[in-house]
């Protein structure tokens, strides 16, 4: 017993590799490709460039099978034929068409299958014939437009080179007689009432120039960014508050939007005041920055024009040292563009000589 028993353990472990392998190839043809197999026959007329045997047959986008041949034909040299072998199972019909599909970044090459109208056909399936071109890349057909653009430029290069210049003769005449058009259209538009838009005038704010003494110098490196302002503030007209319109402001505009107007003429004040430490728009390095919040400018119901901001002194780390509201309000003398700009110009005085002071003394 104890001699026979090895060769009993022997015996089924052979028994039991012989298992595996009819079972490795059961799987192997039922599952890669190794089933029973259709063969067919592809003509090409053309190019086929890049295509390999191996390569994948494709039917509806699903791979199907493989290339397993191909060669050219010595009767007609444009003509490449290919053997394809496709699982048995495809639909491969006498109207089905072939072509070629370019796949992935290297446009590697496969013959891609597409199903017809036919259900079920009887009768073989002969030769498969590609469509005319089926072999033309991307690449390829859009070299051949190229040349074909090319080929139509060429042939009429003579009709664009006088096209090209009787646009130019047209252009030349046309910057010569402008003149001429102007008055041409300045004529039609009195004719048909037309009323041309009206020009804008432009009114500007006016920096501080003197200062009451004593003075304190600004010995700290300042910066001032353009203040923030709501919506409504970002505009170059004359702002009214609710309820109350002067005529005549319609074709009357500031210099420049609201906030920046405010910063380029608090810049040149503060430089009025100390030209030895003059501050700037705006630098990350600046010892201190002073950061303005705008909240009125505009003529109150009352007709004077004020002017309301909020003032914060920040050091380099981003901490307040210093915070206050500033406001300033002059009665208008009349009811014009030019009476306005003159309170403006007044209340602003008022409030930069306030914020100056307050900023030297917080430094």
């Amino acid at each position: 017993m104890e001699t026979r028993a090895p060769f009993i353990i022997i015996g089924a472990f052979v028994l039991a590799a012989i298992v595996a392998v009819f079972g490795f190839v059961y799987w192997l043809s039922n599952t890669t490709g190794l089933s029973r197999r259709a063969v067919y026959h592809v003509q090409f007329d053309g190019s086929v460039s890049g295509l390999l045997v191996g390569a994948s047959v494709l039917f509806n986008g699903i791979k199907v099978g493989e290339i397993t041949e191909l060669s050219l034909s010595p009767e007609r040299p444009r003509q490449v034929n290919a053997t394809i072998a496709v699982a048995e199972q495809t639909p491969v019909r006498r109207d089905t068409r072939v072509g070629l599909e370019f796949q992935g970044l290297t446009g590697v090459p496969v013959i891609a299958l597409e199903g017809g109208k036919e259900t079920s056909s009887a009768e073989p399936v002969g030769v498969l014939i590609a469509e005319p071109g089926a072999g033309v890349s991307m690449t390829q057909a859009a070299r051949d437009a190229l040349r074909h653009v090319d080929a139509v430029i060429s042939e009429n290069s003579d009709s664009l080179h006088t096209t090209i210049a009787n646009l130019q003769t047209f252009s030349e005449g046309l910057a010569k007689n402008t003149p001429r058009l102007d008055g041409i259209i300045s004529g039609v538009e009195r004719m048909t009432g037309a009323v041309p838009a009206p020009r804008k005038t432009i009114y500007d704010l006016h920096a501080v120039a003197d200062f009451p003494d004593p003075k304190k110098e600004l010995h700290a490196q300042l910066a001032i960014p353009e203040p923030t302002a709501v919506v409504m503030l970002q505009t170059q007209r004359f702002l009214f508050a609710p309820g109350t319109e002067l005529n005549g402001f319609a074709d009357a505009q500031w210099s420049d939007a609201l906030p920046a107007l405010l910063q380029a003429k608090l810049l040149q004040s503060f430089e009025n005041y100390d030209i030895a430490h003059p501050p700037l728009r705006d630098a990350t390095d600046a010892d201190k920055r002073l950061a303005i919040d705008l909240r009125t400018f505009q003529i109150a119901p009352d007709g004077a024009a004020e002017i309301a901001l909020s003032a914060k002194l920040l050091d380099k780390t981003g901490h307040v040292v210093g915070a206050r509201l500033f406001s300033a309000r002059q009665k208008l003398d009349g009811s014009d563009p030019l009476a306005a700009v003159a309170a403006f110009d007044a209340a602003f005085a008022s409030l930069a000589r306030d914020l100056i002071s307050w900023t030297a003394a917080s430094l």
